[in-house]
Formats: structure tokens, sequence, C-alpha cells
């Protein structure tokens, strides 16, 4: 990690803070490709990793946007209560888990709340590099939570973004069917899991190849159902009791293994781990239904009490 300098830090909507990060003797920073994001060290210490939401071609600047997660465990309050302008954050170099794929058919882009910050990295390449044409569709709750909103609803972007406001209420959801009941180009989504739950269901008949997630989520935060279970390494019989707000892959490492990850957050495949025998709930946005008896996202993914055979 490297300190960047805050060169900016303002609410930008309700939760939602925008820091803008440049290196403290004006040189320019590592390159990044539209979807990328940097790993920051917050002032409790805790790493988090938030995408980046300028311009590709930029280099003398990141920008990143932090939702203030009030059920969270510190990191985004820490980011809202403890960082200021001219202070310095620890920042890693950019990495790409949701890279944007050559797509000559162009693009739709569907992004909900925080989750239009890699979006919109790539939506802001495209233009200013003469890509292939894109719709955005940004889905929030209301005005007041929609970071971004009035340089969307700007002439730059007239005629390329849907901004839709559903007051938190399902019966008045945007109906994305028709932008996705026939296949074209690729699809890139970013948001909540509902979200992304209804937009893998809408694109089934798509290329697998051709529908990419992004997913916004703290893989070890607890969930009310969630219970203790017991990974067993196949072949060595070794027993590695998983805690609620622990993720197999984490209590594999506190055991000494090595595993292979990234995201982990369950959207880029790096941890598929095969699996051998459990009851599993998958929560991870790559697996298909058919891959659930082999597979495991060890990023993500629980057992549902029991014991869950791996192979290493």
């Amino acid at each position: 990690m490297r300190d960047l300098r805050v060169a900016r830090a303002e609410i930008i909507a309700e939760d939602v803070r925008l820091f803008e990060l440049r290196d403290p003797a004006g040189a320019d920073l590592p390159a990044f490709s539209a979807g990328a994001h940097v790993s920051v060290r917050t002032p409790a210490g805790q790493e988090r990793k938030y995408s980046l939401c300028n311009d590709p071609h930029e280099r003398d600047r990141y920008v990143i946007a932090v939702k203030w997660e009030r059920q969270g465990r510190g990191g985004s309050a820490g980011m809202f209560a403890d960082v200021k302008e001219g202070d310095l954050l620890p920042v890693g170099e950019p990495q790409n888990d949701f890279p944007l794929a050559p797509s000559p058919a162009g693009y739709t882009f569907i992004a909900g709340g925080i989750g239009i910050t890699p979006l919109l990295a790539m939506a802001r390449f495209l233009m200013n590099s003469g890509g292939p044409s894109f719709k955005l569709y940004y889905l929030t709750r209301n005005p007041q939570a929609t970071p971004f909103l009035e340089e969307l609803k700007g002439p730059e972007f007239a005629g390329k973004v849907v901004i839709h406001h559903d007051g938190g209420d399902i019966d008045k959801a945007y109906d994305l069917w028709p932008a996705l009941e026939k296949p074209k180009g690729h699809v890139y989504c970013c948001g909540p899991r509902g979200l992304m739950d209804s937009v893998r269901d809408m694109t089934g008949h798509w290329s697998s190849s051709a529908v990419h997630f992004e997913a916004f989520v703290d893989g070890s935060a607890p969930q009310a159902h969630d219970e203790p279970f017991t990974v067993v390494v196949a072949g060595t019989g070794e027993r590695i009791e998983v805690p609620v707000g622990v993720t197999i892959l984490d209590a594999l490492r506190k055991a000494g293994h090595s595993a292979p990850s990234s995201c982990e957050s369950g959207s880029c495949g790096s941890c598929r781990t095969r699996l051998v025998s459990g009851d599993v709930e998958h929560r991870d946005f790559v697996l298909t239904p058919g891959e659930h008896a082999d597979n495991i996202m060890i990023c993500v993914s629980r057992g549902r009490g029991g014991d869950v055979v791996i192979d290493l």
C-alpha cells in the first residue's frame, strides 16, 4: 500500500461520501481499468475494497464513494467520522475482478444504489474513448439516496441513462424485462442481492459469459439463520470449525491453508472449490444451479449445519 492524500471528502447522497485520492507529491497513480477497485486501510485498521468510479483515462487521482453501512463492522463508519481532507490513507494498487469485456454490440448496465460506482467508471470510459453504445438503468429508493444523480441527469448522459426511484415499494420496481428479453451485447449488474437475483433470473436465456455481476457483500457478515458447521478436508480428514461470522475461506486460512481468492464477495469465481458432500447454502453469483452439487465458493457460501467436505 502507498499513502494517498484525501484531496476532497464530501457527502454526495444520503449516507454516501465521496473521496478523491491523490499522490502527496503530485505524481501519477498506477493505471486502472473500468470496473477496478482499490483496497483502503480505514482509520480503524480494517481493509475495505472500494470501486473506482472516475474515468480510467485519468492518471492523477482515484475517486471512490463509500456508503455508510450502519449494521456493518465499522469500516465505513470510520471513513465517515474520522477521515477529512488533507489526511493520508493507505491505498493498494488497483485490481479488477469485474473487467469490461469487448462487446461491439454494446452494453446494458444495471445499478442499484451504491452499485453505480464501477458502472459509472465503465460509462465514463466508453464515452471518452468512443467505445460501443451503452444503456444504464439506475435504480434507487429516492433522489436523496442516489449518488451522482445530478451528473447522470446532465446533458452528457442524455439518452444513455434511465433513473428510477421506487420509494422502497416493490410494486413500483422498474420492469427490466424489456431490456433483457432479447440478448444483445453484455450485461453488467451491481447492486443489492435482490436486484442481482432478479437480473440473474431474467438473463437465464443469455450466454453465461455475457452476464456479469459485482456484489458489494461482506461475506463474513452473519445472517439471522446462520449456524456453525464443520469443514472436512477430503483426503486428510482434517476438521475445521467455521463459526457464525467467519467464512470458510477465513477458517481455512486460520488453519494454515492457502486458498485462491480475489473479490471475496462471490462474484469473481477465484475461490471455486470442489464440493464432495454436505448441505450448502450457495450465496455466490457465479455458479449455475447445475454446478451446486459439486462446487462451492468458499468466500461467501456456508453449510447448513453438519459437515461440509471439500477437496483442496
